[in-house]
């Protein structure tokens, strides 16, 4: 059951060695959903075996699909696995609110729901615990396309009888779900869709890309603004997952606060240009390996001292990305000197600070901003994990302090790194999970 295990992590450890990344759980989430657009069996590629992916196929066999999950656990945790979905001619159209609250990207499915079936009905999604994400910019976009859309018993209920058509539409900021949501309605309306202040993540590349393979055509990917011209219908196809740039940049930060050497297979240095330069500003040497013949090629990270204090700003991509706060938070409280890091993206990122501190970091928030004053050691002691960065991120934090750390609710960490303790411990850290007492006290 959720929430009865912990990750226990003694101390003092370096990490070094060799570490893959697969793919990306923010991408393949939304791929998973894009193959509702088509009739027939999609495949999706390099699949990370987290409990994300498991809610989402349990979402789309409620809506009528067949879904098989291979997730490759045989291989190791960087194996990454494949998901077939086979989509029926017409799929439901009701996700229920005991999935939709375990996994907010479970939202994703409104715009392609909408666009086959001409209604949907979707719970307002739960998920990580920092911060109200509106959901207004996806439900005026679709309004924008010609959808009628009401709130009723806690459920987006969404109409569209004659088909959505295309239009201009403009975000406020340049949001990753709306813009998916928008994007994946757009494909199937009548005519031609423009979307401008359009997010830029390489996961809305990776969407793009997929739905072309379908047949849809997009213009833009990559850049603030996508023009979509609608087609009648889609095709399926078998995908290839991007690399997870989240995953791939916890490895960067926690070799460099362990003083370390990780070699990141599969890591793509260039989503992550600005978090890299940071790593290397604080003294890391990071070195890109371009993919050769049978090799995929990623990046290695290197530190041999105490880190220099880094100051961060997190913006959208291709700023510093909100998901790598904890970590460059961590890394701040045991490097030397002091540095401020500011959040513009969600407001309660630092709901993650309260536990470092009981790490015994000097960590003071004033407002969207963090002041840290690191220390040379932190302190072994018992926090909680209140969404999946921040679990990874007191993780690292307990590898960096005198003793023992353990680490509550692991099932967050679980739902976007796949085997994240035999990872560790390949790494020659001592990283173990155990039943949580309290917890089981709890229940």
């Amino acid at each position: 059951m959720p929430g009865v295990e912990r990750f226990r992590v003694e101390g003092g450890g370096r990490l070094q060695g060799e570490v893959r990344v697969t793919g990306a759980k923010n991408s393949v989430l939304k791929l998973m959903a894009a193959a509702l657009l088509a009739e027939g069996e999609s495949t999706i590629v390099d699949v990370p075996a987290i409990l994300d992916t498991e809610i989402m196929a349990e979402l789309l066999r409620r809506l009528g699909c067949g879904v098989e999950l291979d997730q490759a656990t045989d291989g190791g945790p960087g194996a990454g696995g494949s998901v077939r979905i086979d989509v029926p001619a017409v799929p439901g159209h009701e996700a229920d609110y005991d999935l939709v609250r375990r996994m907010r990207a479970s939202i994703c499915v409104l715009g392609p729901l909408l666009a086959r079936c001409g209604q949907v009905s979707v719970a307002r999604p739960g998920g990580d615990n920092i911060g109200s994400r509106p959901l207004d910019m996806h439900i005026s976009g679709l309004e924008r396309l010609g959808a009628t859309i009401e709130t009723e018993h806690g459920f987006i209920v969404a109409k569209a009888p004659r088909g959505l058509t295309g239009a201009q539409v403009w975000l406020d900021f340049p949001s990753v779900g709306a813009t998916e949501n928008i994007l994946m309605a757009a494909v199937l309306a009548k005519g031609t869709t423009v979307i401008d202040n359009a997010a830029r993540e390489p996961e809305i590349v990776d969407l793009c890309f997929m739905l072309e393979q379908m047949g849809a055509k997009i213009g833009g990917a990559g850049t603030s603004t996508l023009e979509i011209q609608g087609t009648d219908r889609l095709t399926p196809t078998r995908h290839v997952s991007v690399p997870d740039r989240i995953v791939a940049g916890t490895w960067a930060y926690a070799a460099t606060m362990t003083r370390g050497d990780v070699f990141v297979r599969n890591g793509r240095a260039e989503h992550l240009e600005i978090a890299l330069d940071k790593l290397v500003r604080s003294g890391a040497t990071v070195e890109r390996v371009a993919p050769g013949e049978g090799d995929e090629g990623g990046f290695r990270v290197r530190m041999d001292e105490r880190p220099k204090a880094v100051d961060v700003v997190t913006l959208p991509f291709p700023g510093f990305a909100t998901d790598l706060l904890p970590m460059v938070l961590a890394l701040n409280s045991v490097a030397d000197g002091a540095a401020m890091v500011t959040e513009n993206v969600f407001e309660a990122r630092f709901m993650f600070v309260d536990e470092l501190a009981r790490l015994g970091a000097d960590v003071r928030t004033d407002g969207h901003h963090c002041v840290v004053r690191g220390k040379e050691r932190l302190s072994g002691a018992p926090v909680r994990a209140h969404d999946i960065r921040a679990g990874a991120g007191l993780i690292m934090a307990g590898l960096v302090s005198d003793g023992v750390t353990t680490v509550s609710d692991a099932y967050h960490v679980d739902r976007g790194y796949p085997g994240f303790a035999e990872q560790l411990r390949s790494l020659g850290v001592d990283v173990t999970r155990e039943t949580d007492p309290d917890a089981l006290l709890e229940g």
